[in-house]
C-alpha cells in the first residue's frame, strides 16, 4: 500500500484546481470568481495565487484578472515538454536550496532502482559524494528510504533481495528485518533522515513527493557540523516542495 498523501500533494492539487479554472478563461477572471468556482477560501488561494505567479504558472493582468502564465503554457505544449519540464524543476530547486541553505536533490524510484533525476548544489553548499552507487545503497540514504516507504512491502523486500545491505558506517543499518520494520513504521508526514549511515560527516533528510503513480522524493543534505539545522531545514523543504509536485503532476 503507498503512502498518504503529503501536504505538499494536497497543496499542488488545490493549485491545480486554480489553474484549471483560469485556463477555462482566456480573457482572465479575478479572485472573487476564482475563489467561488473552486471553493477555496480567501487566505488559501491567495497563498496559492502568489505562489502561482511567483512560478510563472499565472500572469496578473491591468484590471487584476489572472490568465495563464508562460510557465504553464510551456509545460502544456507538445513542442520540447520534456526539456520546459526540466529547466522549471532545475529552476525551482535552485530556489530550494538558496532558501534552506543546503544541497538539494530530486529523486525518482524507475523501473526498479533508486535514481536522483536533478540536484543543485553550490560552492557553500556542496552534494553528497557518491563515493557508493545510489541504486545499492538505499538502505542507507534518506532518498533510498524514503522512496522505499512509499513501495508495498512485498516491493521493498524484492529491492532489498537485489542489493546487499553493506555497512558504509558504524551507523548504517544491516539488518533487513530492522530496516523494514522503520520503514514500515515511517509517519509519511514526518521526514525520513541519514545521521551519517551512508558517509561520515554527513546528515541528510528526504520528504516524499506524490505525484500521479510516481514514486519520488525531495532530499537535502548538509555537513555534519550542520546537523543542528537539519530538521528545520526539511520542514522548510517539505512546506516548499508543492511547485515541485506541481510541475511533475502537470
Amino acid at each position: 500500500m503507498r503512502i498518504e498523501p503529503t501536504a505538499p500533494y494536497h497543496s499542488a492539487q488545490d493549485a491545480l484546481r486554480v489553474l484549471e479554472t483560469v485556463a477555462r478563461h482566456s480573457a482572465g477572471v479575478t479572485d472573487t470568481e476564482l475563489a467561488r468556482r473552486t471553493g477555496l477560501g480567501a487566505e488559501r488561494l491567495t497563498a496559492l495565487l502568489r505562489m502561482l505567479r511567483r512560478e510563472g504558472y499565472v500572469e496578473q493582468i491591468t484590471d487584476g484578472a489572472y490568465v495563464t502564465g508562460d510557465t504553464l503554457r510551456r509545460l502544456t505544449s507538445a513542442h520540447d515538454r520534456e526539456q520546459a519540464l526540466r529547466d522549471k524543476l532545475q529552476h525551482t530547486l535552485d530556489g530550494l536550496r538558496d532558501s534552506v541553505g543546503a544541497a538539494v536533490y530530486l529523486s525518482r524510484y524507475l523501473d526498479g532502482e533508486v535514481r536522483v533525476t536533478q540536484y543543485a548544489a553550490g560552492p557553500t553548499t556542496p552534494a553528497v559524494n557518491e563515493w557508493v552507487d545510489f541504486r545499492c545503497s538505499a538502505h542507507a540514504t534518506a532518498v533510498g528510504k524514503s522512496l522505499l516507504t512509499q513501495l508495498d512491502p512485498g516491493a521493498r523486500r524484492e529491492h532489498l533481495s537485489r542489493y546487499k545491505m553493506a555497512r558504509l558506517t558504524s551507523r548504517t543499518i544491516t539488518s533487513d528485518k530492522l530496516l523494514l520494520s522503520r520503514l514500515e513504521s515511517q509517519p509519511p508526514t514526518v521526514p525520513v533522515l541519514d545521521l551519517q549511515e551512508y558517509a561520515v560527516g554527513t546528515v541528510c533528510a528526504a520528504v516524499p513527493l506524490t505525484a500521479g503513480s510516481a514514486v519520488g522524493c525531495l532530499a537535502l543534505s548538509l555537513p555534519v557540523e550542520h546537523a543542528h539545522r537539519l530538521k528545520h531545514a526539511a520542514e522548510t523543504l517539505n512546506r516548499s516542495a508543492a511547485p515541485v509536485v506541481l510541475s511533475l503532476t502537470i
